[in-house]
């Protein structure tokens, strides 16, 4: 697994950002957040676990962050992945299980 200073961004456009797909990442990581957001997004884990997400198995299309994003279990709060019905898993941390 990545660590979190090794995250690497790329700034899309005003608001988005791409964490290319790199080692065993299966997909790139797309992140919905302004500059601002970004700022503050940065100061937790929730990246590392927008580029974790792409090393699922069976990960369809990119693994996605809404502008709320922040640091989760597994998966990063406002994070959102599809993943194939024949290759793919079910994580508990992308369907918030841990919430009673």
């Amino acid at each position: 697994m990545k660590e979190q200073s090794s995250v690497k961004l790329q700034k899309i456009d005003d608001y988005r950002w791409r964490v290319p797909k790199e080692g065993k990442m299966r997909t790139d990581g797309i992140v919905y957040a302004n500059e601002a957001m970004m700022a503050d997004i940065r100061k937790d884990k929730s990246l590392l676990q927008v580029a974790n997400v792409a090393w699922l198995p069976g990960i369809v299309g990119h693994s996605l962050a809404m502008p709320d994003i922040h640091w989760g279990y597994g998966f990063p709060i406002g994070g959102v992945a599809a993943f194939s019905l024949d290759e793919g898993v079910v994580s508990p941390g992308g369907v918030g299980y841990d919430i009673n």
